[in-house]
Parts: structure tokens; sequence; C-alpha cells
């Protein structure tokens, strides 16, 4: 990372909750902070959640194209380590969650991460279930490269939706937009998600992530997830995962009480923090 990956407008950042934890909470794509806000509810005040809005997301500016988009994001998440903090992140945020706690390690009290997509830990272990999820991700890869981002959003959208998730004519115009908006930088981001273009999985490189680790995930994801995540643990030297029955990959948004519930007994196990 270098000067020319510096946004030249800072990225929008929402504060939320008012507990002595302070937590670094990072959103998944075509999302924005505030789905954070049912389980900041949902923790009881228990912690602060200082929530970014990804590049292209909320209300932060567009990432433009310019410099590697996971570096963007990952280096506006860290301007906020500044000091040892708990870390949540959902998605593509539970992959920023991940690098931050192997490049800072000193600053990441614990990590909870949901649903990462770290595609190329299945790759290694479960290969067929990833060409599973290659042709379930078909249709929006079509669109994509049809240019029709809305078609690639809406396609994105219902791939990692559940049953009973809320349809895209249900959608408001608003919602609609902000993903339309944000789905182009899935494609920038697969080669750190897939071909692990940023060494995470280099010998010795998640050893670092040394403190305790929780990785969540929904009984009704998407197949390839629970391979992610069972490899993830074995990799990782402190962590430990739980699944929440009934959820998908939208979790910490369709689930708050439950993922809170989660966190919160995973924090008591580690040494307090005062306010």
């Amino acid at each position: 990372m270098n000067d020319e990956t510096v946004p030249s407008q800072p990225a929008f950042v929402r504060q939320l909750g008012e507990g002595a934890r302070r937590t670094l909470a990072l959103h998944c794509t075509m999302a924005h902070s505030g789905a954070w806000s049912g389980l900041a509810a949902a923790l009881d005040d228990q912690a602060t959640l200082i929530a970014p809005d990804m590049l292209s997301h909320g209300s932060s500016p567009d990432w433009g194209g310019k410099g590697n988009y996971f570096d963007r994001v990952t280096e506006t998440a860290a301007q906020h380590l500044s000091e040892p903090m708990d870390v949540i992140g959902h998605s593509m945020g539970g992959m920023i969650a991940l690098r931050l706690a192997v490049e800072f390690p000193d600053l990441v009290r614990s990590a909870v991460l949901i649903e990462p997509v770290f595609f190329a830990i299945a790759a290694q272990d479960a290969p067929r279930l990833l060409r599973q999820h290659d042709e379930d991700a078909r249709p929006y890869a079509e669109a994509r490269a049809a240019g029709d981002m809305e078609l690639a959003a809406r396609t994105f959208n219902r791939m990692w939706g559940t049953d009973d998730s809320p349809c895209w004519p249900d959608l408001s115009d608003k919602k609609r937009a902000a993903m339309i908006r944000g789905v182009h930088v899935v494609a920038a981001v697969e080669g750190a998600l897939f071909q692990d273009t940023h060494g995470l999985l280099k010998p010795g490189m998640l050893d670092r992530a040394n403190m305790p680790v929780l990785i969540l995930g929904g009984s009704k994801t998407h197949p390839v997830i629970p391979a992610v995540i069972q490899g993830l643990c074995r990799r990782l030297p402190n962590a430990q995962t739980v699944v929440i029955d009934g959820a998908g990959h939208m979790v910490p948004i369709s689930h708050p009480k439950g993922t809170a519930a989660c966190i919160q007994n995973f924090w008591a196990s580690q040494p307090s923090v005062s306010g």
C-alpha cells in the first residue's frame, strides 16, 4: 500500500452503541455500515461499533478503479485500529478482518469472521464445492460480462439470499440502486478471494493471527461456505466455529440476536474490557 491508494475523500464512518468494547465492524459487499444496526442493538450496549462504509458503498466515495480494491478497503479499515480492538467482519468484510488480524495482530484483540468468502481455501480443500459455487454464480457472471450491472446485482443478491429473503422487486429503489452501485467490486476482489493473490495462505501467514477467532456461519448458506469455514478454522492457531440454525449467508442481518448471543459468549471467555 502507498500514497496512491489513499482515497481523495475520507470514507464515511458510522458509530453504533456506547459499550466498553471498541469494535471495528466491516460490512459485506453491496451493503453499508447501517447493516450493523440490528446487531449493535442486540449487543445491549456491550460494544461501540466503529463501522466504515467500503468505497462504492453507503456514504463513502466511489472507488473509481484506482489502485487495488482489496488494498484500498483494508487500508481504510486499518486506519481505525488506533488501539487494540475487537474486529467483526461479514463476508467480504470478514476477509478484510482476517487480513487485519494477520497484518496487525497486536491491534486486533479478537476477530469474529462471519461467513468469510475465502474461496481459495475451498479450491484446496473442496474443489467440487467450489465448482458448484461457480456454476451457481454463472447467471451473475454472464450478466456482468454482458455489462448488465442491474441483472448482475439482482442475480448475485439472489444467490446469497435464502427462500425468505426479500425478492428484487420488493426492494426499494434506493436499495436496488445501492446494490447496482457496489456490484462491480465483486470482480475486483476475485484474485484475493479465489486465488489468494495477497498470500494469506502462504506458510506461516495465518499463524500470525494468534488472537481468539470465532468463525460464524449459517445452516442454510451456500454449501461451499462450510468448507471455507472449517478449512480456515484448521489453519488458524486459536479459532472456533459456530453455526446459527436457520440462517443463511446474511446471518448478522437476518439473525442479529442469535449472532449477538454467539459473539457475547465468545467475548465472555476472554479478559474483560473496561470503559
